[in-house]
């Protein structure tokens, strides 16, 4: 099915507001917080699916500038904007890499490296409310990295399902029962 402007506009307004509202109610919800964050950007990667990169990465920037004017609590965005939010695009550019083992390797790298930055250089920035236990940073890096690599399997779960459910069979022949 060919995708218009107008469905693209659409699509992009739809996901900019489911978006902002699960970044709205992480920056208030205690506990669920990085779940949320979570949810929030899967958005980033329907918009990739449906209107390519630039489409995602509109989305990404749209949502960091609005969910920054609209949030009540500026630190609560954070993680949004400096992972979850653009955690589509990067997981997209990995994977064109045609080696399944350098992409697990590449995405490792780059959830080490960025849990070092956020917990070494700018724990109360990068992290803003989310409590973190006060255990040696060497074993929060560990257990984020397999958590993020969680994550990661379930975002690509996620993204699987949306093209079985929609893409394959196009929106326009949804049943409801």
């Amino acid at each position: 099915m060919k995708r218009t402007k107008t469905f693209k506009l659409t699509l992009g307004g739809i996901c900019l507001a489911l978006t902002i509202i699960f970044i709205y109610a992480g920056s208030f919800v205690p506990g669920i917080e990085l779940t949320l964050f979570a949810l929030s950007s899967l958005f980033t990667a329907v918009m990739i699916l449906e209107t390519g990169l630039g489409g995602g990465i509109l989305l990404y920037l749209a949502a960091s500038v609005l969910g920054f004017i609209i949030v009540p609590g500026k630190l609560a965005i954070t993680p949004y904007i400096c992972l979850f939010g653009y955690y589509g695009i990067v997981k997209y550019l990995i994977e064109k890499i045609p080696n399944a083992i350098a992409q697990i390797t590449v995405k490792v790298l780059f959830f080490a490296a960025l849990l070092c930055l956020g917990l070494l250089g700018f724990r109360e920035l990068l992290l803003g409310s989310i409590d973190i236990p006060d255990y040696p940073v060497i074993i929060l890096i560990a257990g984020g990295t397999v958590m993020m690599m969680l994550y990661d399997y379930i975002y690509t779960l996620v993204i699987n399902f949306y093209i079985r459910r929609f893409q394959k069979k196009g929106i326009d022949s949804m049943k409801l029962s």
